[in-house]
């Protein structure tokens, strides 16, 4: 009986030596314990847990319910999911955050308006702003490719605006922070290269501005109708978009983190910081409001920052771009290692001025001229195509003079129904020269910064990955985490080069619909279409089809997809979850989608949000995945959008709203109750 006795206990103590869960000590209690919900981590297994526990700022735990319980103290706040499911906390890794701040001020909210509307709104806000003689008004959120329609008093932008006043300068802020519109005496303040005020007309086109004769609009008599595209709005000195309220936004700054933190974003790339909006974040860091890690694009603009003699003073840029990333090398949310360069414009014309204005972005092969009229209904159609290897297009060429003057724009449109400026052959252009886009890359590279390079025609996205090839021969460094902004048309052997290169690209997905109003600005350039029906501007042999927004291309090549707003471009609102919605179904809900074959998965766009974004910016040792030892950054949402994708509902997607969001450990957004 004893012995037995004596075995029974060596038995159990035994028992006792192998057993984990008798002699692991209890942990340390949780601050916070999330239970009962969908988590998904996006770990490298893409992991689902009901639970995680929160200590100290950092994830302690996640797994099981049951398990969670384990890190339940006295003082533990226990959160209750009820199934909802959980994200990390999102990157938007191409933002303009200054800009999304809601400031008083003449605001057309993206509103498409005929010519008509467009000059009684700004004369509204000049009543209502109080504006003297001889100031400006700026009118934000000008939506340049939705609207616009003229009439027969009100034939230009030009016209508009000028009905609108001709004491106050008028300035329109496309909503995508490249187009803009002036009144003429707007215009009229463009200063020449040696500083002189000789205004924008006809014969300083000629002269003094012809180098930027493809960002500016004509009328049919070769006059500026009001349209001024890119750094072409300089010349007039108006204020610039992200700029003009930046007083305003600073002091309404502790908007900022609410806004983002509301959409569910904890980390961003603020994709062009000028030297002044560097004030902002640090403003907020002090106050201790920085709810979000914040990496700070720095830009500078070569055609700028000159040496005495003129040339391109890129000693001067780096060595500046060095010092802001030294003053942030040690500063746990905020770093500016990144230096953002424009490679071009934009892809999109003006098909209601005479002749239409063509796209301005370099591309592979030369815009079309589409002619455009009305159908049925009134709406914009295209009718034919200009063929400029004609004999009379080649006549006009030769003899540019004489095709110029009013009387003779008349009787060549009278004979042959189209403008003689619609006979010009353009590629389009980049916003520098090429060698000096390849000089400014090789230097930043060689300094060891980031390049953020904006990016969207197939012509300029050659010639940029030309360049980053070439700077990181000269360094041997193949690794760094240079990105791409749009890449809104890429030929299939740059997309590979893509993925060759490892480069990150920022896509803005909600931008991959069929939009009509907006196609008919683009698709007539690039492709012949006849008409304005879904099947004429989505034929999906058209090379723009085929080639639009290469999501899927770019992720099989081996390129990483990460995503960005550009917000206010289009809304000031981020609209993370349209973004992934349009990134699976490439449509507006309810319509017909665009190159549906560049489709990704749900997964792949919560991975570009999350885990990418947070690799591309190099903060994915402490966040963009739900794992022990990480950054407690997560959101709560009002949906399941990984089973809304599974089941077919992905357009539900886009009315997800978050419902909470933690960073650092700490609830720092909870969504109001309806």
């Amino acid at each position: 009986m004893h012995m037995f006795r004596h075995q029974v206990a060596v038995v159990a103590l035994l028992a006792l030596a192998v057993s984990p869960c008798v002699l692991a000590q209890a942990p340390t209690p949780a601050d916070l314990v999330l239970t009962g919900g969908k988590i998904y981590t996006v770990d490298n297994l893409h992991s689902t847990v009901e639970a995680l526990a929160v200590r100290d700022q950092k994830i302690v735990f996640v797994g099981s319910a049951a398990d969670a319980k384990r890190w339940i103290g006295p003082h533990t706040t226990v959160e209750p999911l009820g199934g909802r499911l959980v994200l990390p906390g999102l990157f938007d890794s191409h933002i303009h955050p200054v800009a999304i701040i809601p400031v008083e001020g003449c605001d057309l909210d993206s509103h498409g308006k005929t010519l008509r509307e467009l000059s009684k709104f700004a004369g509204d806000c000049i009543a209502k702003f109080k504006v003297p003689d001889g100031g400006w008004l700026n009118v934000h959120q000008w939506n340049f490719s939705d609207g616009n329609q003229p009439d027969a008093e009100y034939r230009t932008l030009r016209e508009a605006l000028d009905k609108a006043s001709k004491t106050v300068a008028v300035q329109l802020l496309g909503n995508d922070g490249h187009h803009g519109a002036f009144n003429s005496l707007g215009l009229a303040k463009a200063k020449n290269a040696e500083g002189a005020v000789v205004g924008l007309s006809k014969a300083t086109l000629a002269k003094d501005f012809a180098a930027y004769t493809k960002f500016i609009g004509l009328d049919a008599d070769g006059n500026p109708n009001g349209a001024v595209n890119e750094d072409a709005r300089g010349l007039v000195g108006a204020p610039d978009i992200l700029l003009a309220e930046f007083d305003a936004a600073l002091k309404a700054r502790a908007q900022l983190p609410h806004l983002l933190n509301a959409a569910g974003i904890t980390g961003i790339q603020d994709a062009m910081v000028a030297p002044q909006i560097f004030e902002l974040y640090d403003a907020l860091q002090r106050e201790g409001a920085l709810t979000f890690r914040a990496t700070l694009a720095q830009f500078y603009d070569p055609e700028q920052i000159k040496t005495a003699d003129g040339k391109v003073d890129y000693d001067r840029m780096v060595s500046e771009a060095q010092r802001v990333r030294a003053k942030y090398a040690s500063n746990p949310l905020i770093r500016s290692d990144v230096v953002k360069l424009f490679g071009d414009g934009v892809m999109e014309g003006n098909p209601y001025a005479t002749p239409p204005t063509l796209p301005n972005t370099l591309a592979l092969q030369p815009y079309r001229q589409p002619i455009f009229g009305k159908d049925r209904d009134g709406k914009l159609a295209v009718t034919g195509y200009v063929d400029t290897g004609s004999s009379v297009c080649k006549e006009v060429r030769g003899h540019e003079a004489k095709y110029a003057a009013t009387d003779a724009v008349a009787q060549f449109t009278a004979a042959n129904h189209f403008h003689p400026g619609q006979c010009a052959i353009s590629y389009g252009q980049l916003q520098h020269d090429p060698a000096v886009i390849k000089e400014f890359i090789k230097r930043f590279h060689l300094a060891g910064f980031t390049l953020h390079v904006h990016v969207i025609s197939d012509g300029t996205l050659k010639i940029v990955l030309d360049a980053l090839e070439e700077a990181r021969a000269v360094d041997g460094i193949s690794t760094q985490h240079d990105g791409l902004a749009h890449v809104q048309l890429a030929q299939p052997s740059d997309v590979a080069r893509i993925g060759k290169d490892h480069l990150f690209v920022a896509f803005t997905y909600s931008w991959a619909n069929a939009a009509s109003e907006y196609d008919m600005t683009v698709v007539p350039f690039i492709d012949k279409v006849i008409g304005n029906s879904y099947g004429a501007l989505h034929d999906p042999n058209g090379y723009y089809e085929r080639n639009v927004y290469p999501f899927k291309g770019v992720k099989d090549a081996g390129g990483t997809l990460v995503a960005g707003s550009d917000a206010p471009v289009n809304t000031r609102d981020p609209i993370p979850f349209v973004n992934m919605a349009l990134a699976v179904t490439r449509r507006i809900p309810g319509q017909k989608p665009q190159n549906i074959g560049q489709a990704v998965s749900i997964g792949d766009v919560i991975d570009a949000y999350t885990i990418n974004g947070a690799r591309f910016l190099h903060r994915d040792q402490v966040a963009g995945s739900l794992e022990v030892d990480k950054s407690a950054d997560f959101i709560v949402l009002d949906r399941d959008i990984l089973k809304l994708a599974a089941t077919g509902h992905a357009d539900d997607i886009t009315r997800t709203r978050v419902l909470a969001t933690w960073f650092q450990g700490k609830k720092v957004y909870s969504r109001p109750a309806d």
